[in-house]
């Protein structure tokens, strides 16, 4: 819940702006500086910096965000440390929630006071959310139910809308996701412990699939459990195509892929006729062996899913649906709920971004509002 209240100063009326943690926001009108995190190079977190810049002013159909937490994906290192840098100096991080406090000429679905999360922050663009202010197009901010954290608001972006995409690219299969879209499917979720595993679980069972995920370890299996998973698989301790296939004789109608490189024999062998295997991350490998035979066989479909390709339509589904689960409260996150939060300040981002680098297990966030 957001809790405003006025403030005089001088002749000039401010509003302050506490946000659900019971922080006090900063409005830009207090000052004309903010605290941003940059970097102009290439290279490990040891190339993030805390820096002071002036507050930026939102353009035609463009919002300001007050940003009150900063998520943290794989996607936002691997933009750090490999480069090349599209512009100058660049902040990190495209996911994020806070609050709108300005908007640009011609923007009328949002208005200032509006809770919201963002997407794709730093795409083609160099200011990212890790920073107190970020202005953005319309476009990649959405409205945060009010019953919403920030802190689920900050997880959304990569994580649910890749999740999202996933899901719906079945031949036959549903482009949107609401309950009962998945009514009589199976879906496997390969690595359920992690952010885009962890959102492929809640949106797959919010829509009515019967939802199964590998993990490696009894602390992944809990977790994958409390997302909601129906059944699980420890692909360490069992034979994991007997477990699958015991689960669904039929076979498994869309995996949600962590590593093909890895499990390519799997899930040729666990998919049903007409499957889709949805690869949304590399995992470090550059090459995939697929065997021809058990695929063609099957006619087993395989999707690459990136969330800056994905296109308009796909993009604009995604984030409605999610929206949508958001409303209903199906997509919590915490330990509670089958992710952890690890948490970091600003000027701890370089920490941060090494934790996602190291693989720590849970969503990192980054508390923005001081």
């Amino acid at each position: 819940m957001i809790e405003t209240r006025a403030l005089l100063d001088g002749d000039r009326m401010l509003t302050q702006i506490r946000d659900a943690r019971g922080r006090i926001a900063r409005p830009a009108e207090l000052t004309t500086s903010m605290r941003s995190i940059i970097y102009s190079q290439s290279g490990s977190p040891d190339v993030l910096q805390l820096v002071e810049r002036e507050i930026p002013q939102p353009g035609p159909g463009e919002v300001r965000v007050h940003v009150a937490v900063s998520g943290v994906n794989p996607t936002d290192w691997k933009s750090r440390a490999n480069g090349p840098l599209e512009f100058p100096e660049v902040t990190p991080n495209q996911d994020g929630a806070g609050t709108v406090d300005a908007v640009g000429e011609g923007v009328t679905t949002l208005v200032v006071g509006d809770r919201v999360w963002t997407y794709l922050s730093a795409r083609n663009r160099p200011t990212g959310t890790a920073q107190e202010f970020t202005v953005l197009p319309v476009q990649r901010v959405v409205k945060l139910p009010n019953s919403t954290s920030f802190d689920i608001g900050a997880t959304m972006g990569v994580p649910a809308l890749t999740a999202h995409r996933a899901l719906t690219v079945l031949e036959g299969g549903p482009a949107r996701l609401h309950p009962g879209a998945l009514d009589g499917r199976v879906v496997l979720v390969a690595g359920g412990a992690g952010a885009v595993g962890h959102a492929a679980i809640q949106l797959a069972r919010w829509a009515g699939a019967t939802v199964v995920t590998t993990i490696s370890s009894d602390e992944k299996a809990a977790l994958a459990r409390s997302a909601g998973a129906h059944h699980i698989v420890n692909y360490r301790t069992e034979d994991a195509a007997a477990a699958i296939t015991a689960i669904a004789p039929q076979g498994v109608d869309i995996v949600v892929e962590v590593s093909i490189v890895q499990n390519a024999e799997l899930d040729a062998e666990i998919a049903g006729p007409r499957a889709v295997v949805s690869m949304y991350a590399d995992d470090g490998g550059d090459t995939a062996s697929i065997k021809v035979r058990p695929n063609m066989t099957k006619n087993i479909r395989y999707q690459f899913v990136l969330l800056y390709t994905m296109g308009d339509e796909a993009m604009a589904n995604a984030v409605e649906d999610v929206t949508q689960a958001l409303i209903a409260g199906v997509l919590p996150v915490g330990e509670k709920a089958g992710l952890p939060l690890v948490r970091f300040p600003l000027a701890k981002t370089a920490a941060a971004h090494q934790a996602v680098q190291d693989g720590v297990i849970g969503k990192v966030l980054i508390d923005v509002a001081e």
